[in-house]
């Protein structure tokens, strides 16, 4: 058997559209601001990407650009002033920053309330006692993803490799209150490959390219590839051997188009959340 493929462009692209309706409807325009420190070439690929999605629906984006020298102070200032500014409903920091920035302090100046990410303690707090909260973008794309497919997830057994504070733990927080039994899953697991076979539902979010294996996956599993791993040849994969993978798995999503798109349309519907929030 052949897995499903999760088709993140079209799961993407309809959020998109509700979001648009919805936005229409509204007697003011939503505000995103994005900081970018530096010239990454990456990160300056994904913030265009952003204020392309962002104006496609109806959001004012406002890029602004710092040198890779900004001092911490100003880094900080900016986000004051952005916290401050009534037509900004969202702040998202474009990480990576530049070597000698504090991108946590940095995270902990945005006003919770405008914190589209989903990044600060605040709301990663209210995440984990499972109240109301900005959670962050991969993540909830990846639920929304699994929603898409039909995965039913109160008892199933889930499994999350990873467990950084932008995926891991709060997709973890997130199945848990889809009442899924979530087992975390790192480097220093034993025998990994084992603990990955007992789940329904991977979850793999590591940052190292092609790490699943085929004999890693139990028959009939979900698979969602959080990774994005650029090889010497130029190609991209994920953090699953999809070619492996793919004929054991009952659904999968491929990389890229699978998470990827999600992604950003997460933080545009958070943007719109936050700009409702605020108003009322």
């Amino acid at each position: 058997m052949t897995a499903t493929i999760i088709d993140g462009r079209k799961v993407a692209e309809a959020l998109r559209a509700s979001l648009a309706t919805q936005i229409a409807t509204l007697s003011f325009q939503p505000g995103l601001a994005v900081i970018l420190v530096g010239e990454d070439p990456a990160s300056r690929v994904y913030v265009r990407s952003k204020d392309k999605a962002a104006t496609s629906i109806g959001i004012a984006p406002r890029t602004i650009r710092l040198p890779a020298d900004t001092p911490q102070s100003a880094l900080e200032s900016l986000i004051d002033d952005l916290n401050a500014d009534d037509d900004v409903d969202g702040i998202l920091l474009q990480l990576p920053l530049p070597a000698g920035l504090d991108a946590q302090a940095a995270i902990r100046r945005i006003d919770p309330a405008k914190d589209v990410d989903g990044l600060t303690p605040t709301n990663a707090g209210l995440l984990a006692a499972g109240q109301p909260a900005l959670v962050a973008c991969t993540p909830l794309g990846s639920m929304k993803l699994l929603a898409a497919a039909g995965v039913t997830l109160r008892g199933a057994r889930a499994l999350v490799l990873g467990r950084s504070v932008l995926v891991g733990k709060p997709v973890a927080a997130l199945l848990t209150a889809a009442d899924a039994t979530v087992t975390i899953a790192h480097s220093r697991t034993r025998d990994l490959a084992a603990e990955c076979r007992r789940a329904e539902v991977l979850i793999a979010a590591v940052g190292r390219p092609e790490m699943v294996r085929g004999d890693w996956v139990a028959n009939d599993a979900v698979v969602i590839d959080v990774g994005i791993n650029r090889l010497a040849d130029g190609r991209l994969v994920g953090d699953v051997a999809f070619d492996e993978v793919a004929p054991i798995a009952s659904a999968i999503t491929p990389v890229p188009g699978g998470v990827g798109p999600m992604t950003i349309a997460c933080l545009l519907e958070n943007t719109l959340t936050a700009a409702i929030r605020r108003r009322k």
